[in-house]
């Protein structure tokens, strides 16, 4: 059975920073695509950043310089820092794992919320 659990999402205010994990279980891990997605109330979901197999990253124009996606392949985690955390940043933040001809995967989300 296949989980993503996503960790570290909490209230903070802007300018501050957050470090999501996502720890993935009952798939073969390296080979994945993972990314973090976000949804904001009243918005669809996008994209904030993910990371190949091989350490490509990508990011939202509106994230970059101030996150940044790794992987530890050793701990089957993925990892989302997020410095100068603004209000336009608060949403539920969900961990996809992707690989070309198998289902996606999605972990349960873990919100974050942006305020002074």
């Amino acid at each position: 059975q296949v989980q993503l659990v996503e960790s570290g999402g909490g209230l903070v205010q802007p300018g501050g920073s957050l470090r999501l994990s996502c720890a993935a279980s009952g798939i073969i891990f390296r080979p994945y695509t993972m990314g973090w997605y976000r949804q904001a109330p009243g918005k669809q979901r996008e994209l904030v950043a993910s990371i190949t197999s091989g350490g490509i990253t990508n990011y939202a124009d509106s994230v970059k310089g101030r996150f940044t996606i790794s992987r530890d392949n050793g701990k089957n985690t993925v990892y989302l820092q997020m410095n100068g955390l603004k209000p336009e940043d608060t949403g539920v933040y969900y961990c996809n794992s992707r690989l070309v001809s198998l289902p996606d995967y999605w972990g349960q989300g873990t919100q974050v919320t942006v305020s002074s």
